[in-house]
């Protein structure tokens, strides 16, 4: 099954690139990112928190199938509608340390458009053991359903 997110590892580098075009206008992908009761569905997690500002901030509460509860939460150091989101990201209560995540939001046309999205780790040992994880195939499934829930908002 080949996966329509993409993730590029170069070896031996402490970042990764995401990419995917969604069959979506750039503002209503952008807003996939912005409004708390999509992230939910899309992400399947509860929005605690959830400032869009340059130093806002934001808290996600996901619980597990065994009844786990992970939290996840960053900064916003950059915010700006339909082009960029610059934040810190963070798995609480993990061995992960906190990442910096680039955000660029891009029009291809009209009813297209696209995401790339540069992860940059403490380490090359950190971003190598997050990539151990299922992380592409769990990428490709939320932007599925991103991609699904929103196309209802058309």
């Amino acid at each position: 099954m080949e996966f329509k997110t993409k993730i590029n590892a170069a070896d031996g580098r402490q970042e990764l690139f995401i990419t995917r075009e969604f069959d979506l206008p750039l503002k209503l992908l952008f807003k996939a990112y912005q409004e708390p009761e999509i992230i939910e569905q899309w992400m399947g997690t509860r929005v605690e928190r959830l400032e869009n500002k340059s130093q806002g901030g934001y808290q996600f509460i996901t619980i597990d199938p065994r009844g786990n509860e992970h939290v996840f939460q960053g900064v916003y150091h950059e915010f700006i509608p339909d082009s960029r989101i610059i934040r810190t990201f963070q798995m609480m209560k993990t061995p992960f340390p906190v990442q910096l995540e680039f955000l660029e939001f891009e029009e291809i046309d009209s009813n297209t458009s696209k995401l790339t999205i540069q992860i940059i780790y403490k380490s090359v040992e950190d971003r190598d053991k997050m990539l151990e994880l299922p992380f592409a195939y769990g990428i490709n499934m939320a932007h599925n359903k991103l991609q699904q829930i929103v196309q209802s908002l058309k």
